[in-house]
């Protein structure tokens, strides 16, 4: 389970106030896989940071019993220092993983070459991207959040990338944002909408798409 309890998530400026979440509640019951709909900006990657645990809320707790991955394809966790094998290792270690496996694993997927052992500030955005992607796929995790999935390099790795996520979908529980509507009844079976910083409800993944549509 991921529960969220009373939580409140606000951005401010010197101008303007930014309500994403406003005292929201709810339990994501990790038997079941989820897709999040809403308009650019009305906050699902940050839902997505607060539910893995990047980013703290204003009020209110996040509690999770299970083990919970980054959102997929985040590398904002990397230290631009450190080379990707060094990240890599570090990361591994928190998570308790085999390190050798880990560091073989993300090597052969994310195909960066001599870049691995490079400094992660000389990256490209793909190829942090392609870093993190292969990370999240080489530690197990009991549930996987995943902001737009598709968007990682060319064709032949994003279809990589899809083959491994749905080996790993196959054992494990998902929560994911997304603008396609296809991929997200491909893999979700329960939907919610994130609808001026409330987080709707509905028993069933048609209805969610049916208040998004007519509502955005």
């Amino acid at each position: 389970m991921i529960r969220l309890a009373g939580v409140t998530k606000v951005y401010r400026t010197e101008n303007h106030r930014k309500v994403v979440l406003d005292n929201v509640s709810y339990t994501f019951d990790t038997k079941h896989s989820y897709g999040i709909f809403g308009p650019n900006g009305a906050g699902k990657s940050t839902l997505m940071r607060l539910l893995a645990g990047t980013e703290l809320p204003n009020s209110g707790k996040v509690t999770r019993d299970v083990r919970v991955s980054w959102p997929l394809g985040f590398g904002g966790g990397f230290h631009p220092a450190m080379t990707g094998r060094e990240n890599i290792k570090f990361v591994s270690r928190i998570y308790g993983a085999d390190t050798r496996r880990v560091i073989d694993f993300v090597e052969y997927f994310s195909e960066i070459g001599h870049y691995f052992d490079m400094p992660v500030s000389t990256y490209s955005s793909g190829m942090g991207a392609r870093l993190a992607f292969g990370l999240s796929m080489a530690i197990d995790f009991e549930c996987y959040l995943v902001d737009e999935i598709t968007a990682v390099g060319d064709a032949r790795f994003g279809l990589r990338c899809r083959e491994a996520f749905d080996e790993r979908r196959g054992r494990s529980s998902i929560i994911m944002v997304s603008h396609d509507i296809g991929t997200i009844k491909a893999y979700c079976d329960r939907g919610l909408a994130l609808h001026h910083g409330k987080l709707i409800a509905f028993g069933h993944i048609d209805d969610a798409v049916e208040f998004y549509r007519k509502n955005h």
